[in-house]
């Protein structure tokens, strides 16, 4: 199938459209039925309020009602693909209903599902098989088990970084939709139609999600959203920027997601300095330290969105390097 411009307008029309419609009344089911998060003693915590969850459903929902309705698509990849990210999307569920109920999923457990997820991605055959040789144009074919350690790796990290910046009103949604713009333009420039179309719904759901959340927000995709946008965002670099890339624009997904992955690079050799689990959450976020400085949460967001648009604009001209 290959597409034109009239595709990315009609898969961005209609999941922007569908996510306005719903995210109110997936709030009211959030409310009516309990599914809020509620303040708890923590560093990590912003707000002082009940905030109901919910709308990760609304992201899941809209991006594979989008996905099959524009590409039609119902092939054992696109099935195998859906079906991973419906895995990380239920255990992000899952861990919501511990928050809610005032305690944490084990990290183990959760670990494994995730990981059980990303090898899935492997299986559908979205993986990183090699890169071009800039220097005589020849491919360089992975070996098969470095193909699985990088693609997994990739996959699961993306997915817990993008999870890890979901702490401000407004900060994971807007990064999100900032690094699915410039994924979406690369995959799009290299012919990759499906991967464009899926960064282009990713858009469309980031910014509807958004425009509720937002400072003051008014709902929280909680960890299903976050962790399945992050999963998702790794699916569609994989797919679309890494494919048949050369050995400098390897770097272009690394910089489209480059504030989340190198802040939680800074966290992680941070805990492990300290002597800390890696696994533990603590304030040592980017946005946590800025809003210790003084700055207000609409201050740290836009600041983190203009150093998130540097990044994806250097991204866009290694691209085209």
């Amino acid at each position: 199938m290959n597409g034109n411009i009239l595709h990315y307008i009609s898969a961005f029309a209609l999941s922007l459209l569908i996510m306005i419609i719903i995210t109110p009344k997936l709030r009211a089911l959030a409310i009516k039925i309990g599914y809020c998060e509620k303040p708890r003693d923590s560093e990590r915590k912003i707000h002082n309020e009940t905030k109901p969850y919910l709308a990760g459903l609304g992201m899941f929902l809209t991006f594979w009602v989008c996905y099959f309705i524009i590409l039609r698509d119902f092939s054992t990849k696109s099935l195998l693909i859906m079906i991973s990210s419906l895995i990380i999307f239920a255990i992000g569920m899952v861990d919501d209903w511990y928050k809610i109920k005032g305690s944490d999923l084990k990290a183990l457990p959760k670990l494994i599902v995730q990981l059980s997820a990303c090898v899935l991605v492997f299986i559908s055959g979205v993986r990183f098989r090699g890169f071009t040789n800039p220097l005589d144009s020849g491919y360089i074919l992975l070996p098969g088990w470095l193909q699985f350690s990088l693609t997994v790796t990739w996959m699961f990290g993306v997915t817990t970084v993008i999870n890890f910046m979901d702490g401000l009103d407004g900060l994971a949604g807007g990064l999100s939709c900032i690094s699915s713009c410039t994924l979406f333009i690369v995959a799009m420039a290299k012919g990759n139609f499906y991967s464009a179309i899926m960064g282009i719904i990713l858009v469309g759901i980031c910014l509807g999600y958004l425009k509720y959340n937002k400072f003051p927000s008014k709902i929280l995709m909680g960890d299903a959203g976050a962790t399945f946008l992050g999963f998702m965002l790794g699916l569609i670099s994989l797919d679309g920027a890494f494919k048949q890339a050369t050995a400098i624009s390897i770097f272009v997904p690394v910089l489209a997601l480059g504030l989340p992955i190198f802040d939680n690079l800074f966290v992680v050799l941070n805990r492990i300095k300290n002597k800390k689990p890696v696994y533990e959450g603590d304030a040592t976020q980017v946005h946590h330290r800025l809003l210790a400085k003084g700055m207000t949460q609409k201050q740290v967001v836009f600041t983190l969105y203009l150093i998130s648009l540097c990044l994806n604009l250097c991204a866009i001209i290694v691209f085209m390097l």
